[in-house]
């Protein structure tokens, strides 16, 4: 059975950090490809790939000026890949010496297989990650002691796996492709990891964490901390934080929530539900904060405000905003309530909406909480039909 996996790296102007995934890689043997999506860089990143003689390597350029992004590269590298096993990889992570042999050890169809990452402490602890200050920038990283340290790490967790998901992940290509690859929603960046990590449980997939399959990650430095972007080890780039917000907004569209996950990053999807609100008394500033958490809203505020929030948000979004107010269509569950008594409670009942409604089991009729009038016309679920794409 082919057991060679092709390690799709999308690299945007990363390339110090890009050498040593490659080297580590590399330092794999085991006769596995290396696929890098160099994403209009201009760090002499196209001139390194040049210069390598490498028959394992594939190579794809976006000549840009403007980037991709890693919802269209990692799609793009994984629709590329020659192998039958694929392992979404970052520019930023090395391979600690035993990462291949101690994923595919897992990896089944319908399988997917997490590394675990060895970070420096520039995000919070957590339970799913090893913390340890290795270094933030490649200059502070030793390659060679390090190797000794990850394979010390490795024989310390034999064996051990955990639910959960994250990159870098490993899957046979067909699973990836068979629900349809990234959600371009998310197009560049951020969100597209979660969305992606919910369709594969919701589609019957196997989650691993295996723990002695390591990677050292730098962590974010695709565009959260890329200091070609303005931002830095610890620091957000603009460019990140524009994203990040846009895209926050669309999984809430998309999903009914926010993404919600587990101490080990396994993902928890409460049902998705068909929502209206029938808002009195709303106002721009309200129509922008309630907008993404329903379905459809039948507002009584003039059609010229409507028009003016369709104008400045549709821009950030893949769903049709003028689809979305005032339609007069029946929707499953009506929520009415006047926007001038929202207070924090009341909108801590927006964000939680689907899990009141799990926990609750609601059925048809009306139901009253806080300022909300709920009246329910139908239970039914929709999240299997975000699965594929």
């Amino acid at each position: 059975m082919d057991q060679r996996i092709t390690f799709v790296i999308p690299s945007r102007n990363n390339l110090e950090f890009l050498q040593l995934a490659y080297k580590s890689i590399k330092a794999l043997g085991g006769n596995h490809e290396v696929l890098v999506l160099d994403d209009a860089s201009v760090d002499g990143t196209s001139e390194w790939i040049a210069s390598l003689n490498d028959d394992k390597l594939i190579t794809y350029r976006n000549d840009g000026p403007d980037r991709i992004g890693i919802v269209g590269m990692f799609d793009k590298g994984i629709q590329m890949a020659r192998t039958p096993i694929i392992m979404a990889f970052h520019a930023d992570m090395v391979a600690s010496p035993n990462l291949d042999k101690n994923i595919i050890k897992h990896l089944k169809p319908l399988t997917v297989v997490s590394a675990t990452r060895v970070e420096p402490p520039l995000h919070p602890p957590g339970v799913e990650k090893i913390t340890l200050a290795w270094g933030n920038e490649v200059a502070e990283y030793d390659y060679d002691m390090n190797v000794i340290n990850l394979s010390q790490l490795e024989n310390k967790n034999k064996d051990k796996t955990t639910e959960g998901i994250f990159a870098p992940w490993c899957m046979y290509r067909e699973d990836f492709l068979s629900i349809g690859g990234h959600d371009e929603l998310f197009a560049p960046q951020s969100k597209e990891d979660s969305d992606l990590f919910n369709r594969f449980l919701l589609n019957g997939y196997t989650l691993i964490q295996s723990w002695d399959a390591l990677v050292y990650h730098f962590t974010s430095r695709g565009s959260r901390f890329n200091k070609h972007s303005g931002g830095a080890a610890g620091i957000n780039s603009q460019e990140w934080i524009d994203t990040t917000t846009k895209n926050a907004r669309n999984f809430i569209r998309k999903w009914g929530h926010f993404v919600k996950h587990d101490v080990y990053m396994k993902p928890i999807i409460p049902h998705k539900y068909d929502i209206e609100f029938k808002v009195t008394n709303c106002n721009l500033k309200m129509i922008e904060a309630l907008e993404p958490w329903c379905d459809r809203m039948t507002l009584d505020c003039s059609q010229e405000v409507i028009d003016t929030y369709i104008q400045n948000e549709q821009p950030n979004t893949k769903f049709d905003l003028s689809k979305k107010f005032n339609t007069n269509e029946k929707s499953d569950i009506v929520v009415q309530f006047d926007s001038q008594r929202m207070t924090n409670q009341s909108f801590q009942f927006i964000q939680n909406m689907s899990e009141i409604f799990d926990f609750n089991e609601f059925e048809i009729g009306q139901y009253e909480f806080d300022i909300f009038n709920i009246k329910v016309n139908r239970i039914k679920h929709y999240e299997d039909a975000l699965i594929k794409l």
